[in-house]
């Protein structure tokens, strides 16, 4: 009989069973999204720091912070993306989860052992005449016709081998050599295998995609550091310039009062003023020190090693392309990580399901084996076998029942997470176009209100030299002068500081086509793990916290506007004083 046609029927179907697949269809879960950003749609955007994106400019390119032009912001960036610890336990994370995938591909193949191995035993009588061979058979053949010395019926030919016979009805100790190919190879009729390489593959991806989450958000919190250190730099200038002029007016009121025109009472107070504004000052070293510790940090570097002179602060807003809501599908990496694991708990149903149905195993082992290692490939020495096992459990109690309720309770909660995340990224941009577009007009309205407050100096001033006010008079206009400089210099840090969440928040330049760069990168690390490097402007001793400023940083705005033999001479100059 012709068992061909047999044959390849059977073939067919197990490529037929083989191509089973138990997990459901996927498809990515469709956020409620509108076709443009609510405050993009209805704001205006002239000086708001950012633009609707026109075709040309529809994303952030990569090093999106070259956008504020500032060199040693660039060189910083480049650093913390090297040595920053928190992206290099990312990029391991990553790595842990391609080797997760390769792990489980392994299984798509046959696995083959081989496992020699070398016995030297000796059985015990009573063992041995259970084998129905005396104790006194030796190694070696039989001739025709000999009667063993079991008793046996003499067998009929020229010989028999032996070996076997004496290894196992003998109690002489003896060798037993095997070279055994082991191979077994479990069929994928259900998908399960398959499944489980797509779950550790979304797995990774996901991983991929917080890989690239942890270095935006790392670039993003660098930038905002940096621009809080410039701000209390520029902070601390004010408060410098402030304090100078302060000098100025303690000067004026020692010389009225030795005129005669007003009390000691005026000294006191512009002496409490003086050295509040200097105290003030002093404080701002702190928090100076505490963004420069920070920024150390997050370039791998030792904050004892690594400092940031003074530089005046004239930092612009930039214009910032905003695309459309859907956009953000593609370019936030948190947004691509979640949606990853909505396909990776997709693909753990059909892992679950798969349990239900019978396992096919087929195995095969074949080798040599012998009493002498001398004989051990000859030809009678070979065995084999192989042959297919089909497991099938009958009763659990209902436990693969579970399995499945629990991985489609995971993939809805995975589906949920989705959606939240993209009603939070959407939430986010909103906000921070709310901010630039509030803070553009706050700080105009600010600015006016700070040529005001110096006019009003100016003003008070004149009258207290002329007796018409009390010195109480210029105190409140001064210190709403120095309040109003400090919340315009505040304003500028939020709307940076905005502009930046901003970034964050579209993708900063990331976008799905590049996961696998971002793969890639994380695969074959280049420079992660290495000994971070100090920049170059730090290989001197530390410098002081907060740094010296410039000659002729500070410079008082002049306010009072007098002739100077009116005024007693600066104590500082070592005249004398009032």
């Amino acid at each position: 009989m012709n068992n061909r046609p047999t044959a390849a029927l059977t073939g067919l179907a197990a490529l037929i069973l083989a191509g089973c697949n138990l997990a459901p269809h996927y498809e990515p879960p469709r956020p409620d999204m509108t076709a443009a950003f609510k405050e993009a749609a209805t704001g205006g955007q002239g000086g708001q720091g950012w633009k609707i994106a026109d075709p040309s400019d529809a994303a952030i390119r990569g090093h999106w912070w070259e956008l504020y032009q500032d060199p040693q912001l660039d060189e910083l960036e480049a650093r913390g993306a090297i040595s920053n610890q928190t992206i290099a336990a990312a990029e391991a994370s990553y790595r842990a989860a391609h080797a997760l995938v390769l792990e489980a591909q392994a299984q798509l193949f046959p696995t083959l052992s081989l496992d020699p191995a070398m016995t030297r035993g000796k059985s015990s009588a009573a063992l041995t005449g259970l084998s129905g061979v005396g104790t006194g058979t030796t190694t070696g053949t039989t001739p025709a016709g000999t009667t063993p010395a079991t008793g046996t019926t003499p067998s009929t030919g020229t010989s028999t081998t032996g070996t076997n016979t004496a290894v196992v009805g003998s109690t002489r100790t003896h060798n037993v050599f095997t070279l055994p190919l082991d191979a077994s190879y479990q069929v994928d009729l259900w998908g399960s295998i398959r499944n489980t390489v797509a779950v550790n593959r979304y797995a990774a991806q996901a991983s991929a995609a917080q890989l690239a989450n942890a270095l935006l958000s790392t670039q993003s919190s660098l930038a905002q550091d940096y621009f809080q250190l410039r701000v209390a730099d520029e902070q601390r200038r004010i408060l410098e310039t402030t304090v100078a002029d302060y000098k100025a007016s303690l000067r004026l009121v020692r010389t009225l009062v030795a005129s005669g025109v007003n009390s000691d009472a005026d000294i006191a107070t512009a002496e409490t003023q003086l050295e509040s504004a200097t105290a003030q000052a002093t404080d701002v070293g702190l928090a100076r020190a505490q963004y420069e510790h920070a920024i150390a940090v997050l370039i791998g570097v030792a904050p004892a090693r690594f400092s940031i002179p003074y530089r005046h602060f004239d930092q612009q807003l930039p214009a910032i392309p905003v695309g459309v809501p859907s956009d953000l599908l593609e370019r936030r990496p948190d947004i691509a990580a979640a949606e990853r694991q909505v396909a990776q708990s997709n693909a753990q149903i059909g892992v679950a399901r798969a349990a239900f149905f019978p396992s096919l195993t087929l195995t095969g082992s074949a080798g040599y084996e012998s009493t002498a290692l001398s004989q051990l490939f000859e030809t009678p020495n070979r065995f084999w076998s192989v042959g297919p096992s089909l497991a099938q459990v009958l009763f659990d109690g209902g436990a693969r029942r579970a399995a499945v309720a629990q991985a489609r309770a995971l993939n809805d909660s995975q589906i949920a997470n989705y959606r939240q995340t993209v009603l939070s990224a959407f939430q986010s941009v909103e906000d921070n176009l709310a901010a630039l577009r509030i803070l553009s007009q706050e700080l105009a309205q600010a600015h006016r209100a700070t040529v005001a407050a110096k006019r009003a100096v100016e003003l008070t001033i004149v009258r207290y030299r002329n007796g018409i006010d009390s010195y109480a008079t210029v105190i409140v206009a001064q210190n709403s002068f120095l309040s109003a400089r400090e919340t315009e210099l505040q304003i500028q840090l939020r709307e940076l500081t905005a502009s930046v969440v901003l970034i964050n928040d579209l993708g900063g330049g990331w976008s799905t086509s590049e996961r696998e760069q971002t793969e890639r990168m994380a695969e074959h690390p280049v420079h992660f793990g290495k000994e971070p490097q100090v920049p170059t402007e730090n290989s001197g001793p530390p410098a002081p916290n907060p740094p010296s400023m410039p000659e002729g940083e500070i410079l008082p705005d002049d306010l009072i506007k007098q002739n100077n033999d009116a005024m007693a001479p600066d104590p500082a100059a070592g005249g004398p004083q009032n």
